[in-house]
């Protein structure tokens, strides 16, 4: 017999599933792209393809078109970061929203990718097995049962999604507290974010490093407990930017301005009225109101581009392997703040230059 609680993961699973694998390459790519994209079909205006890969760190990209005056906006949703990163440099869409890892993994392999905004950041939480006798934060504790795992011959199980923003957060926080990601846990990459809580309940992993709105999920239903925001770490809460290639910043500065604009003026909104990306998160997803508005307290709108942090997410991710090269000078170089400078009337160093 199935116990409840494992009917409910595998129905919110398959909801999630469906979620964050769904993929539209075109301007309908989903209900909320096409509905935006027919509303500005009317518009004698240039048009910008806009990818994104859906989330609900990403969702309120679906709501660009009302805060953009003088675009026609063509969105497009995909299924990960990586392919909105290949649309981008194949040049199918112009721009894109990816994460700071996606970026500075991308100047590794000296794409033409450059950041023009920021966007949303936070979005990941450490969830502990409900049996495990630990509190939250409780650091030494958790290296005590590491020990007392070690002692008995057994691995400390901890499930992540590779290669996502929470995989790097979690390593990071991990080596800051004294816990060694390579040596001292066992990290089984599990694609899927929603199978990081199912993996938890059949006891398969301890722990998992995983993103909203799944991790409000579980907790409120009591599938897994609450262990830390992995955010002291050099990544701090930073996951995503708005991106372009320099080709398209060369031909069509004004249209980019234009984006940035509507991005600047989105994410205020968003910031002083959560209800707003509540409503978009409830409307193309099948979460209910509670759970958008606990996945949202660990969420953060914010344009600034926080070049002194992506650099220390580049010594990071060299500590742990991600990328075999010192990119710290294209990373350092590449980053365009001309767009959100004139948007906003502020300087590259109040738009996180030296953050």
């Amino acid at each position: 017999m199935i116990r409840k609680g494992l009917k409910v993961w595998m129905v919110a699973g398959l909801a999630m599933t469906l979620l964050l694998t769904a993929c539209g390459t075109t301007k309908t790519g989903d209900g909320a792209a096409s509905q935006n994209d027919s509303k500005n079909a009317s518009k004698p205006n240039p048009i910008i393809k806009l990818g994104y890969a859906k989330s609900v760190m990403s969702y309120p990209m679906t709501l660009l078109p009302d805060t953009t005056k003088n675009l026609n906006l063509e969105l497009s949703s995909f299924s990960s970061g990586n392919d909105v990163l290949t649309a981008l440099v194949s040049k199918s869409i112009d721009v894109a929203q990816i994460t700071y890892l996606h970026y500075i993994t991308a100047m590794g392999k000296d794409l033409d990718i450059v950041p023009i905004s920021g966007q949303v950041n936070g979005g990941t939480d450490i969830l502990i097995h409900k049996g495990l006798d630990l509190k939250e934060e409780d650091w030494d504790g958790l290296k005590k049962i590491i020990t007392d795992f070690k002692a008995q011959k057994k691995p400390f199980r901890v499930a992540a999604s590779r290669g996502s923003a929470q995989d790097i957060q979690m390593r990071g926080e991990f080596l800051l507290h004294g816990i060694d990601p390579l040596k001292d846990v066992q990290i089984i990459n599990i694609p899927n974010v929603t199978d990081h809580i199912t993996a938890i309940e059949k006891g398969e992993v301890e722990m998992a490093t995983t993103v909203e709105p799944v991790a409000s999920m579980a907790k409120l239903n009591g599938t897994a407990k609450h262990f830390s925001f992995p955010y002291n770490q050099a990544a701090g809460k930073l996951t995503n930017l708005i991106v372009t290639r320099s080709d398209v910043i060369k031909e069509r500065p004004q249209d980019l301005k234009e984006v940035v604009g509507g991005i600047v003026g989105l994410l205020n909104k968003l910031d002083t009225d959560k209800k707003i990306w509540i409503d978009v998160v409830n409307k193309y997803t099948p979460l209910d109101e509670k759970t958008g508005s606990e996945a949202l307290k660990n969420a953060y709108p914010d344009y600034k581009i926080h070049r002194k942090s992506a650099l220390a997410i580049v010594t990071m991710m060299k500590e742990l392997n991600y990328i075999q090269t010192d990119v710290s000078e294209k990373v350092g170089t590449n980053i365009d703040y001309t767009f959100l400078s004139q948007v906003t009337g502020k300087s590259k160093e109040e738009l996180g230059y030296n953050d």
